[in-house]
């Protein structure tokens, strides 16, 4: 359905319309020069053949320095996986843990692809409903969903769509249930460094020795350093995981890009910008204030990601149809939310400039006025 919404996008855009595009799920930002330096350093001093399957020794140790520096954790080379961007790290996460006839428990709203590398693995996913007011998990329909089956739980703090972020009372109310019942969690922490309003990222794995045990991180560079195209993500956890995903990945896709690898370690060798997140931060005003001007859609302000997830309900109209008619008829494009667990909703990027938020907002509050 997103693949649907962008092509139709594209075809507006080759046809000269003033699209606004509200669907983006990358940053519109260049990726720092002093990683794509790195590349070019690579590539001139021939870094151009296999690595071990799992990654460069000096990017695992990139990533150790990385999670003790952010996020107080402790690994050994022998519990990370790099893999061809954080997507394939959870692919590759569900083939290990999940056997025939699993469940695993996602929140939702989730990111679209979660139920399909479920179901790819041969599992089942099972929704679990979140709090309207916050996004966070209700905990009561957690423990409710839970079954002799389940194997697992993903966290994705930040959310991809909601924003949400889960405060550390939270996460360890989350970790008490799965350490109790012997499950899983993977943790979808690929937005971890955009983060608004004061609010602090907390890895699950952090708050105990028993959930670190149960946990999979997964994290990688796409969002945080905008390098979406060099597709380098990695997974943390207990080595037993971490070897089954180095044997899938052996026999699979193999290495992930050396010269990526090189760019990654210099991503990962210096504290993160914070000109990008303080930038989404204004958007991500602009936005809110823009939809708050609209009586018929409603939105809670997300604390971190670069997306708003609004309620349409007032509308009428379901995600789809809301998503069509809004590109066809104002060239907005927006993401329907049916992909996402909730067609009553709609996924509004700010990966955009305040001018063309200001522009876009515009548009689908006439629209609407109209409708």
């Amino acid at each position: 359905m997103t693949l649907e919404i962008t092509a139709k996008a594209k075809r507006l855009k080759s046809e000269g319309r003033d699209l606004v595009n509200f669907a983006a799920g990358e940053p519109d930002f260049d990726t720092p020069q002093h990683i794509k330096d790195a590349a070019i350093k690579a590539i001139s001093a021939g870094m151009t053949k296999y690595t071990p399957a799992a990654g460069m020794p000096s990017l695992k140790e990139a990533i150790i320095k990385k999670f003790k520096r952010d996020n107080g954790l402790d690994f050994e080379a022998v519990e990370i996986a790099v893999s061809c961007g954080a997507k394939h790290s959870l692919f590759n996460t569900f083939q290990v843990i999940c056997q025939q006839g699993d469940e695993v428990l996602l929140p939702r709203p989730f990111w679209l692809s979660y139920p399909e590398m479920i179901k790819l693995a041969g599992a089942k996913p099972v929704m679990v409903e979140t709090i309207p007011e916050s996004g966070k998990i209700d905990i009561d329909d957690f423990k409710k969903k839970i079954t002799d089956s389940s194997k697992a739980i993903i966290i994705n703090s930040p959310s991809n769509p909601s924003g949400v972020v889960y405060d550390k009372a939270w996460l360890e109310e989350i970790a008490d249930i799965a350490c109790e019942t012997s499950m899983h969690v993977v943790s979808d922490e690929i937005y971890e460094q955009l983060i608004y309003d004061g609010a602090e990222h907390i890895s699950i794995a952090s708050t105990g020795k028993e959930i670190r045990a149960r946990t999979i991180i997964i994290n990688g560079v796409s969002k945080s350093y905008a390098m979406t195209g060099w597709r380098i993500g990695y997974a943390a956890a207990e080595r037993t995981i971490i070897k089954g995903i180095t044997s899938l990945q052996s026999h699979s896709t193999s290495n992930p890009s050396s010269i990526s690898q090189a760019a990654a370690i210099a991503a990962l060798s210096q504290d993160v910008e914070t000109s990008m997140a303080v930038e989404f931060e204004k958007r991500r005003n602009a936005m809110v204030e823009g939809l708050s001007g609209i009586k018929t859609i409603g939105c809670v302000k997300p604390r971190g990601a670069f997306y708003c997830f609004a309620d349409i309900r007032r509308t009428g109209m379901d995600s789809r149809s809301f998503a069509n008619k809004l590109l066809e008829e104002r060239h907005v494009a927006v993401i329907p939310g049916e992909p996402f667990g909730m067609d009553d909703h709609v996924r509004l990027s700010f990966a955009c400039s305040i001018e063309e938020i200001d522009k876009g907002m515009k548009r689908l509050k006439e629209w609407l006025a109209r409708a």
